[in-house]
């Protein structure tokens, strides 16, 4: 806005800088300015607060245009006069749009500073807002830590007795929580310490409330909101026990701290503990089986071994026996005393056994393997007794190898796997993302002894399943899926 002739109005020479027009917003200078011509006449510049408040350049040329167009008679009054007004609209809102713009912009900043402020003021009070709802909780979970490394449950039941013996002791000694000593009710020193020993007595008891539900439903996982909600109880009874400075003791406050922990600690070892001796005794399942079925075999392969050395030896004291029979008899002999033999090496070698190398496709998507380890004769037989009723279809199997070091070929192959586990947390879970022909690379690099290897899985129950779904054969709701496509692997589902 430069110009010759007076100043719009509310437009007056800068206080600082003579050159310049200055905006007054009635009660203030603002941040507006414009250049200003040596020749202009100066109005006089405002030197306390005016009580009207300015309208500002836009609607002042606004409300021109409206009186001007009430003038006329109507919106349409002359096509001529409204292209005119129209031209010197223009003009003016051009001379004034730097200025316009400033204010604009200053009020961006304004509500870019409101919305700054207001963030800062949510994220205070999020941060007083203890986070307890398991889901919650569980989305961030993270491998749990021990606080105390003890080596098993029985170590950590016996820590978490003696603190709560210690908090016990403490409460009954009344060391738990402190109060105002120089407390006087109608002038009596005597009524005030009363006063303050009963309100200290209900603040604690609502501080142990708190401090006790968190033990009951304490998880692992739930620790850390655990003791933060009890920092917060112990903050709630300064502030309501200010008045007679009634507070909870660092040293029973600490106790109740140490109290949750080792809870924590407790309820982790035990589940750990759990789960190996589960898997304990999984194993030894198998072995027992692994055992009967090596007994039967043994007991079946003497049997036809006396059978057959019974055979030779009638053969033998027959003069008119065949040759021939007499050599059959005697190469099953020796066949089944080579198997005797394997057998009962297999009985004494306790490493020995069958690793696989299976996939589920209907269950785990195709790009999910396990890979585990038996001893039982026939490895078949422990495949089939894992695709039962816990799977909606039947394990494929992609490879069997036999070796005299079954235990340390499969710790092995899972060491070159590490990478690709679908449990990071708990090992004995023996899947990983990999295809069947990654695997039989990976036995190729351990010099592994393939009996047999398929890469493609045959799924046929799955197979079947996805051809009824697709040709409309289905009774039931069934997930909606694609024509000519894979159903989706359960870990691409979103978590309930």
């Amino acid at each position: 806005m430069v110009t010759s002739g007076p100043p719009p109005a509310n437009w007056y020479p800068d206080p600082a800088n003579a050159a310049l027009w200055r905006w007054w917003d009635g009660t203030q200078w603002t941040a507006y300015t414009n250049p200003r011509l040596p020749d202009t006449v100066a109005a006089a510049a405002p030197t306390g607060p005016v009580s009207a408040a300015p309208t500002g350049p836009v609607s002042e040329v606004l409300a021109a245009a409206s009186g001007r167009d009430e003038r006329r008679g109507g919106l349409f009054g002359g096509r001529k006069e409204l292209e005119q007004e129209n031209v010197q609209l223009r003009e003016q809102l051009a001379a004034m749009g730097i200025t316009e713009r400033d204010r604009l912009r200053v009020e961006l900043e304004s509500l870019r500073t409101a919305t700054a402020t207001a963030r800062d003021e949510l994220e205070s009070v999020r941060r007083e807002v203890v986070e307890t709802r398991d889901q919650a909780l569980l989305q961030e979970v993270g491998i749990y830590e021990y606080h105390h490394p003890l080596d098993d449950s029985v170590a950590f039941k016996a820590r978490l007795t003696g603190v709560q013996a210690r908090i016990k002791d403490a409460a009954r000694a009344g060391s738990a929580v402190r109060g105002s000593t120089n407390w006087t009710v109608n002038g009596s020193t005597r009524e005030g310490t009363r006063m303050v020993r009963e309100f200290s007595k209900l603040m604690l008891r609502a501080y142990n409330n708190e401090a006790d539900n968190a033990v009951r439903s304490m998880k692992p996982y739930t620790l850390d909101s655990a003791l933060a909600r009890l920092d917060k109880s112990r903050e709630a009874i300064v502030k309501l026990g200010h008045t007679m400075n009634i507070r909870v003791t660092d040293e029973y406050h600490y106790l109740r701290r140490a109290e949750l922990t080792l809870t924590a600690d407790y309820l982790a070892k035990v589940a750990e503990e759990k789960e190996r001796e589960r898997g304990e005794r999984e194993r030894q399942r198998d072995e027992a089986k692994a055992a009967r079925e090596i007994e039967r075999e043994q007991d079946r392969l003497r049997k036809e071994q006396a059978h057959y050395a019974a055979t030779l030896a009638g053969l033998r004291a027959n003069a008119n026996a065949d040759d021939k029979d007499i050599a059959h008899a005697e190469s099953k002999l020796v066949e089944l005393e080579d198997a005797l033999d394997g057998v009962n090496r297999r009985a004494a070698n306790l490493r020995a056994g069958w690793v696989y190398v299976i996939s589920n496709v209907g269950a785990f998507g195709p790009k999910m393997v396990k890979v585990g380890m038996t001893r039982r004769l026939d490895p078949m037989d422990r495949i089939h007794e894992l695709g039962d009723a816990s799977v909606p279809f039947r394990y494929d199997v992609h490879a069997t190898i036999s070796s005299d070091d079954a235990v340390g070929l499969e710790t092995a192959l899972h060491h070159l796997l590490a990478d690709r586990r679908v449990n990071l947390v708990n090992s004995r879970r023996e899947f990983f993302y990999a295809t069947p022909a990654e695997v039989r690379d990976k036995l190729q690099s351990l010099d592994a002894a393939l009996v047999s290897f398929a890469e493609e899985p045959t799924a046929l129950e799955w197979r079947q399943s996805e051809t009824s779904r697709r040709n409309g054969q289905l009774t039931v709701d069934a997930p909606d899926l694609d024509a000519g496509t894979a159903t989706r692997s359960v870990f691409d589902e979103e978590p309930a």
